[in-house]
């Protein structure tokens, strides 16, 4: 069932682009015309955990500057490097959380299916960037088993898919897993969670956006934008594209040290995802994976910066401030 089906004869384009991806620290810092000592420091990072970036994202990045937002969520530094504590390899209970290999069950009434662990961009504070992806995904035949016990549980009413990123597979590959859960009766909602739209607005494709609309299951997707610069003209297209389809778009940020831990640079991303049909839904607190410690932002300034965006915004464009504590029955509220 999800083995791969023959694919056109034509290479997609998102598939050219991601081919074309930056995977060295120091050939994207030399056509941003960035010092190459820069590239010196990146590189003992990007060993454990890869650098990998598409062109079509860093296009949107400021040439010259060494601090700028996007180029700092990607960027490997050497501060990766040294242990922090409280931080470690699995900070949400992945593990633990783990039903079969590719399933996790976490929540009541949903379960989340890791179809694999490639994405489009390494992000470097990626909550699963240590988890086991060799043994955790659905490869081989272990979407089947992974199937037959969602359909064995009846109050599993939702399924999320999420990886790595799921829209790394081919459409193909989607749609027969789409149908497939489609074929469940308990099911009534999938939800994708996905950030190839925003970093390879390409991959959005009227075969994708068919599959997400023709569903018997009421079907959401979820982006992951931190930063206002990250909504171009083409991920702007894409986006519209799958809201034509009657899809509803939701966003989750993190809060990110260097990043978007500015009132005004998050009421700006609400208000420009609002106008490109995505409505603002969770803004995360860091997750404390090792070697992501220098992007955390002090929970009490957290709930200073939502008080700000509350006094400055409608209630509909405030996204729940929240945090994922292993165990827990829901995401934790914040502020």
């Amino acid at each position: 069932m999800l083995a791969r089906t023959p694919e056109p004869c034509q290479t997609p384009a998102w598939k050219r682009e991601l081919a074309e991806a930056y995977r060295r620290p120091e050939d994207l810092l030399a056509d941003l015309g960035l010092p190459a000592r820069l590239a010196a420091r990146a590189r003992p990072a990007s060993g454990g955990f890869p650098f990998l970036v598409p062109r079509a994202y860093a296009a949107r990045m400021r040439h010259g500057e060494a601090h700028d937002p996007l180029l700092r969520q990607v960027l490997p530094s050497a501060r990766e490097l040294t242990d922090a504590p409280g931080y470690c390899g699995d900070p949400v209970g992945d593990t633990h959380a783990q039903r079969l290999p590719g399933l996790l069950q976490k929540y009541a009434g949903r379960a989340l299916l890791l179809l694999t662990g490639a994405c489009a961009v390494h992000c470097r504070y990626c909550l699963r960037r240590h988890f086991p992806y060799a043994d955790g995904t659905l490869a081989g035949d272990r979407g089947e088993a992974a199937l037959r016990a969602i359909a064995a549980e009846a109050g599993i009413t939702e399924v999320i898919l999420s990886g790595g990123d799921p829209l790394t597979w081919d459409d193909h590959q989607l749609g027969t897993l789409i149908e497939r859960l489609s074929a469940i009766p308990h099911l009534r909602r999938l939800r994708v969670h996905t950030r190839l739209p925003v970093v390879l607005p390409s991959r959005v494709t009227p075969q994708l956006c068919a599959s997400l609309a023709g569903s018997r299951l009421k079907t959401l997707v979820v982006v992951h934008v931190n930063h206002p610069r990250e909504l171009s003209d083409a991920v702007r297209g894409a986006f519209a594209a799958l809201c034509a389809g009657g899809t509803p778009l939701l966003n989750q940020s993190v809060l990110l040290r260097g990043v978007n831990d500015d009132a005004g640079t998050l009421a700006e991303l609400s208000e420009g995802l609002f106008d490109c049909g995505v409505l603002p839904y969770y803004l995360h607190l860091l997750d404390p994976v090792s070697g992501a410690a220098h992007f955390e932002v002090p929970a009490a300034r957290a709930r200073g910066l939502l008080d700000a965006l509350r006094a400055a915004l409608p209630g509909y464009l405030v996204p729940r401030l929240v945090r994922e504590t292993p165990g827990a029955a829901c995401k934790q509220p914040v502020a």
